[in-house]
């Protein structure tokens, strides 16, 4: 069925101008069968893309070109190539998109410019197409607003809390570590998957069985697997904290524990096939480790002295929590129970919980 060009801009809802404009531009013209010349979408498209890439500047611009694809090959990023042309006040200068676009143009993946970026990425993530979500976090919970007495470390019983992520490869399983900022003393955890309710269930349960003032507040980052901190504060009325968006490194205690920690624990390691078991002995060692901030102290001895000096007394408080998490157990790492500290006990079914303090 044919139409007017008048009739397709009224269907179309656009001027007859347009349709005019587009029928002209596009035509295929055939000199052996004459018949087949005329408008084909298909054709049309093709015309279109060819305009495209004859148009493109480092297209048309093979001096340009080269320039950006060799700062590309030296390490360069496409922000960095294209501030430096600004600041050199170039005659000939790109913005950084025109670069990401011919990257992953035809032409640049046939050269496999991709493998030159940062990202190494074969295919490009979609540009600002997503709604930035709304906030999870209060304001007022900022590490900002945190007092100064956690921040130089002068009281007992705040903590900070991260995560230790492995190879893809391996799943979603992983590795929560805290650490009590004044006596360094680390607790590990294992997790089977990432989703923030086990996370903090479990977290919650590593608490629970310390007194008030040795589980005063907790610091974490802003990543999704800890946007349920409203359920550790009515379970434990621990307070939570957060660090700035993307600044985990405003918990520095936890972030040097990971460092430590990646010397057993390294991005290879299967986290599927580590034990409760193995993760205590771990951190019980690193707890027995002498520390040069501590007055070479080890982090056992230093948490049992403050647990200690502020009433929690064995004969209290032990029997209801070895009743209540299965804690009496006899193996205790040698290092840890010869200088009094503080093992942690886990269990294949239960995660980590501190308490077993040995007299």
């Amino acid at each position: 069925m044919k139409l007017s060009p008048d009739e397709m801009a009224s269907r179309l809802g656009r001027h007859r101008s347009t349709i005019f404009r587009e029928l002209r531009r596009n035509y295929f013209h055939d000199s052996e069968i004459p018949k087949l010349s005329g408008y084909w979408c298909v054709v049309g498209q093709n015309y279109l893309d060819g305009r495209r890439t004859r148009q493109r500047k480092l297209v048309r611009d093979t001096g340009l070109r080269d320039q950006v694809e060799r700062c590309l090959i030296s390490g360069w990023t496409p922000e960095q190539i294209a501030g430096q042309l600004r600041y050199e006040n170039a005659p000939r200068r790109v913005c950084q998109e025109t670069i990401y676009r011919h990257v992953y143009s035809g032409d640049g993946r046939r050269s496999e410019l991709w493998r030159h970026l940062l990202s190494g990425r074969r295919r490009r993530r979609g540009y600002r197409l997503r709604k930035r979500p709304p906030p999870r976090f209060a304001p007022e919970l900022s590490i900002l607003f945190r007092p100064d007495i956690i921040a130089h470390r002068k009281q007992f019983g705040h903590w900070e809390a991260d995560l230790v992520l492995f190879r893809q490869k391996y799943g979603p399983a992983n590795v929560t570590t805290m650490i009590e900022r004044t006596s360094r003393f680390l607790v590990v955890l294992k997790n089977v998957e990432k989703r923030t309710k086990p996370i903090m269930a479990q977290i919650a349960q590593a608490l629970a069985p310390l007194p008030p003032h040795a589980c005063r507040s907790i610091t974490f980052d802003r990543g999704s697997e800890f946007i349920d901190w409203p359920h550790l504060q009515a379970e434990v009325g621990t307070q939570t904290w957060f660090c700035e968006a993307q600044l985990p490194w405003q918990k520095g205690a936890v972030e040097n524990a990971n460092k430590r920690l990646r010397r057993w624990l390294c991005r290879d390691t299967d986290p599927n096939s580590l034990s409760q078991e193995e993760l205590r002995q771990l951190c019980a060692g690193l707890n027995a480790t002498p520390r040069k901030r501590l007055g070479f102290r080890t982090p056992a001895e230093v948490f049992k002295t403050n647990l200690l000096g502020s009433g929690y007394r064995r004969e209290k408080t032990l029997p209801e929590t070895e009743v209540a998490f299965g804690l009496a157990r006899p193996h205790i790492a040698t290092e840890t129970a010869a200088s009094g500290g503080v093992a942690i006990l886990l269990s294949g079914v239960q995660a980590a919980s501190l308490g077993d303090v040995r007299a």
